[in-house]
């Protein structure tokens, strides 16, 4: 994959392994740390208790309680892991400390489309990316395109519907 020359993804060399930086804003930080915690502290306890208590119910082979709670906590663990890595690889990004007319993550962009109809989208990391609250991942199609762009520089986007043409008409980092 070429990523543009000014994206916020590096990599950096620990232990003789590559590990790759997650970038994020301060709010998804905080949403993803507050998830882990609940996980470990909270649901790990909840089914650690149901599994006890399905285990009194008898025999294991034919016990769905138990199975039920044995793949929750599959889950549950992998879910915690993969937390664990995001939080430990993150690459925290306060749009407050960004200035510029350079489209960078978390940037908040105005874009014109060919019929001067406006929309606007904050670039942010992939957990928090959520179209409708015009918040699209800086690895979307509409992402990559917008990184490293300047006010009124034109962005072309690929979709499965075809090239759609903006043009950027302001950046904010707020």
């Amino acid at each position: 994959m070429v990523l543009p020359k000014d994206h916020m993804l590096y990599l950096f060399r620990e232990e003789e392994e590559m590990v790759t930086k997650v970038p994020m804003t301060t709010g998804s930080y905080k949403l993803l740390e507050a998830e882990l915690k609940k996980l470990k502290f909270t649901d790990r306890h909840a089914i650690s208790q149901a599994i006890e208590t399905a285990r009194e119910h008898g025999d294991l082979k034919e016990n769905a309680e138990y199975h039920a709670a044995k793949e929750q906590q599959g889950l549950c663990e992998a879910r915690i892991k993969d937390l664990e890595y995001k939080v430990s690889c993150c690459e925290i990004i306060d749009p407050n400390k960004l200035s510029g007319e350079k489209v960078l993550f978390s940037a908040t962009v105005t874009l014109a489309d060919e019929d001067d109809k406006e929309v606007t989208y904050q670039i942010v990391g992939v957990d928090e990316a959520d179209i409708k609250a015009g918040k699209v991942s800086y690895n979307s199609p509409i992402g990559r395109a917008m990184i490293g762009r300047t006010i009124g520089d034109d962005v072309e986007v690929q979709t499965p519907k075809g090239k759609i043409y903006y043009e950027v008409m302001k950046v904010e980092f707020i």
